[in-house]
This record gives structure tokens, C-alpha cells and sequence, in this order.
């Protein structure tokens, strides 16, 4: 057996030059202390993502992304089509779970100050990979033109008209027209299943590269505890120690996006009616409630500025100062931790989880 393994990858090595990624991988370790766990939450956004993806293309084998269409096909897959009902429970359900995971890599690299000079890049490519994770919920979510997502997009359309001087044009641009139709459908079918998944394997292949060549960061405290001899420098190989233990998370994240598929399955809910009224108490996804609450707060005027515009124009701000963080924090080096940004963090995430709780309840 070892013998045809050898000859295996020898036969693959002579064509592909398998030997110079194996190399690759195994010059990378992974660094072994009290906050390894959070190294784990990369790998399983992209998991999750690849059972996006697989579980999409079964979808589209059904779908029918017109306005006479498109509830009927989805409402076809989950009655008609064997375990149609499951993939399209999976699709859903991995899409919510991969928004919180990337949530909580996003924040754990924050507060590990794992952006610091080099992974500055890896940073930012990860944060134009979460305003891709929201753009691909977002779009998704008008895809079986039910009630709920009739409105919502409605709503969410609208408030991108309030952007200052392209408002009206960029709610044209999302709707293909002046209001949400059989239009504003195909258009969020196409970002969803081709623009969005055409940027999204850019920029993850990027930052995927950027992971693998810089390697992962140790984090302040700990580089200090190290150095002073409070702690043993400890690591293991990326490959195949690391992606081992990666793999055992990913199956463990299956088995929960099963349980939650099967014992929840994702509802269709009624057909959308365009000249009907929107249901009471509509609200956004759980991961926009934030936002949505904070201009629920805000005054109809502040001064002469209309109170959604300033809190657009609140949210767009706090977004573009998170992207450049990494420049803005370029104090914190080794074993210094910038307490005003990590202060900073503790707030943003305090915000979040308030305003989300108070939306709900």
C-alpha cells in the first residue's frame, strides 16, 4: 500500500509539481497557547462556505428566478424533489451559521491583533470578504419571493436610496427599475450565483495565500509571556497536524447544520403580493437587526439631515475606519497591546449584541 501511494504521488509529482505544495504547506506551523482555539474559525467559514456552494448548485437545478416562477420552483424542490426539502433546510441554515462564524473569526483576529504589520492586507481582504458573506444573505434572501423577502427588500432598497447625490441611482441599479419586481429578482439571482461567487473566490484565494505565506499571528500578550520566559514557545505543522483537527471542527459544525436542517426546517412561507400590504412587525436578518435598530432611535430630523441618512451615513463611516483599522493601530507591536483599540472593539461588539437583543425582544 505504501509502495502504491509512493508511486501515486510520484506520478502526480512529475505532472503537477505536487511536491513543491506539499513543501508549502508543511513549512507552515501553527503556533500552540491558550487562544489556539480561535485559529479554527477561519477554516470553518470556509467549510461552510463550500457547502454553500455544493448545496446551491443542487438548487439551481430547480430554480426558477422569475417573479411567476420562483415560488412555485422552491416550493417544487421541497415537495416534490427527494431530500429537496433538506438541501434547500442546509443551504439556509449553513448560510446563517457561516455570517456567525465569520462574526466571531472577525472579532477574535481583532482582539488577537492578529492585523498587525505584515497581515495587514490579510486583514483587509477579510473584511471585503464579510461585506460579501452580508451581500450574499442579502441577495439570497429575496430568492424564493415570499412575503417576508418582498418586503425586506423593500425596505433595505430604500434605505440604500437615502445614500447622498447616487441615492436614487444605485436603487434603480438593485431594483432594475423604480420599484421591486420580477426585475429586482433576476438582477439579485445574477449577483447571487455569479458576481458575488466570482468576487468572493478572488478575493478568498487571496487571502487564503496571504494566510499561508505570513502564517498565523501570535498574539501580544502572549508574544510578552514568551519572551520573558513565563511560557514555552510551542507550535505544530499546518499539514497534516493542524488541517487534522480542522477537519474534526468541520464535521462537528456538519453534524450541528443536520440537526438544525432536519429539526428546523427552513420555511417557505406565503407568495409575495406586490400590491399588498407588508406584514406587521417585519423586521431584517438577525445580523442587519443592529443597524435597523439604531434608526429606529434616531429622530426623523437631527439638525437639517434626515435621521436615516445620518445613520447611513453613521454605519458607512464606523465601516471604512473597521476596514483601515490595521493602519490606524499601527502602535501595537510586540507585547504592547493598544488598550484604546481594544476598548474600541469591546464597544462595537457590546453595540451589536444589544441592539440585535433589543430588536428582538
Amino acid at each position: 500500500m505504501a509502495n502504491l501511494k509512493r508511486r501515486t504521488l510520484d506520478w502526480l509529482n512529475e505532472r503537477m509539481g505536487s511536491d513543491g505544495i506539499e513543501e508549502f504547506l508543511r513549512h507552515k506551523r501553527v503556533p500552540i497557547h491558550r487562544h489556539t482555539v480561535w485559529y479554527y474559525f477561519g477554516g470553518m467559514a470556509l467549510f461552510l462556505f463550500i457547502i454553500q456552494v455544493l448545496t446551491g448548485i443542487l438548487l439551481l437545478m430547480y430554480y426558477r428566478p422569475t417573479a411567476s416562477g420562483a415560488f412555485e420552483s422552491v416550493q417544487f424542490i421541497m415537495t416534490q424533489v427527494q431530500f429537496g426539502w433538506l438541501i434547500r433546510s442546509i443551504h439556509s441554515w449553513s448560510a446563517n451559521l457561516m455570517i456567525l462564524i465569520v462574526f466571531i473569526h472577525m472579532f477574535s483576529v481583532f482582539f488577537m491583533k492578529a492585523y498587525r504589520k505584515p497581515r495587514e492586507l490579510t486583514w483587509v481582504s477579510g473584511m471585503l470578504l464579510f461585506f460579501i458573506v452580508l451581500a450574499f444573505g442579502f441577495s439570497g434572501y429575496l430568492l424564493p419571493w415570499n412575503t417576508l423577502a418582498f418586503f425586506a427588500t423593500k425596505v433595505g432598497t430604500d434605505m440604500a436610496g437615502f445614500t447622498p447625490f447616487a441615492g436614487k441611482w444605485i436603487v434603480e441599479f438593485l431594483r432594475g427599475g423604480d420599484q421591486v419586481t420580477g426585475a429586482t429578482l433576476t438582477r439579485f439571482f445574477g449577483f447571487h450565483v455569479a458576481v458575488l461567487p466570482g468576487i468572493a473566490t478572488l478575493l478568498l484565494a487571496f487571502h487564503l495565500l496571504l494566510v499561508q505565506k505570513l502564517g498565523m499571528s501570535v498574539p501580544p500578550g502572549v508574544e510578552k509571556e514568551i519572551e520573558d520566559g513565563h511560557l514555552p514557545e510551542r507550535s505544530m505543522p499546518f499539514f497534516p497536524n493542524f488541517l487534522l483537527r480542522d477537519i474534526m471542527g468541520w464535521y462537528g459544525a456538519l453534524g450541528v447544520l443536520g440537526a438544525l436542517a432536519a429539526i428546523f426546517p427552513w420555511e417557505l412561507g406565503v407568495k409575495a403580493n406586490p400590491f399588498g400590504s407588508a406584514p406587521a412587525g417585519i423586521r431584517p436578518e438577525w445580523y442587519f437587526l443592529f443597524m435597523y435598530q439604531t434608526l429606529k432611535y434616531l429622530p426623523s430630523k437631527v439638525s437639517f439631515i434626515d435621521g436615516e441618512l445620518l445613520g447611513l451615513m453613521l454605519f458607512g463611516f464606523a465601516g471604512a475606519v473597521w476596514v483601515i483599522v490595521p493602519f490606524l493601530d499601527y502602535k501595537a507591536g510586540f507585547g504592547r497591546i493598544t488598550r484604546f483599540f481594544s476598548g474600541l472593539g469591546m464597544f462595537v461588539l457590546g453595540y451589536i449584541i444589544v441592539l440585535s437583543c433589543l430588536a428582538i425582544f
